[in-house]
């Protein structure tokens, strides 16, 4: 059960608090200060990675072996599922004029 919440539910969590931000700054702000976020939560990111492993492997004592793949499956899945949600958020927020510059 610790490895459902540890390598699963905390790093969705996590990376839906991301989403859920950078929506808000994608729809408040704008594309750019949601470039900027996705730059800077690629750190905050790692770091809550790293974070989860330590607090996993050392403080736990979960098996490596099972625990760090997990994790690093779940984590790398929610980023893409991540990518594709703020991209389509941003592409409704681009301005109709800029839209027809673009070459179809």
């Amino acid at each position: 059960m610790i490895y459902i919440l540890m390598g699963i539910i905390a790093p969705s969590f996590l990376n839906l608090l991301h989403l859920v931000m950078n929506i808000y700054i994608v729809v408040a702000r704008g594309n750019m200060m949601s470039l900027g976020f996705t730059g800077i939560s690629f750190l905050t990111k790692t770091i809550g990675m790293l974070f989860l492993t330590w607090l996993g492997v050392v403080h736990m004592e979960l098996d490596f072996r099972i625990y760090v793949p997990t994790l690093s499956f779940v984590w790398f899945m929610s980023h893409l599922c991540e990518a594709f949600i703020i991209q389509h958020y941003m592409e409704k927020n681009v301005p109709q004029w800029l839209q027809n510059l673009q070459i179809k």
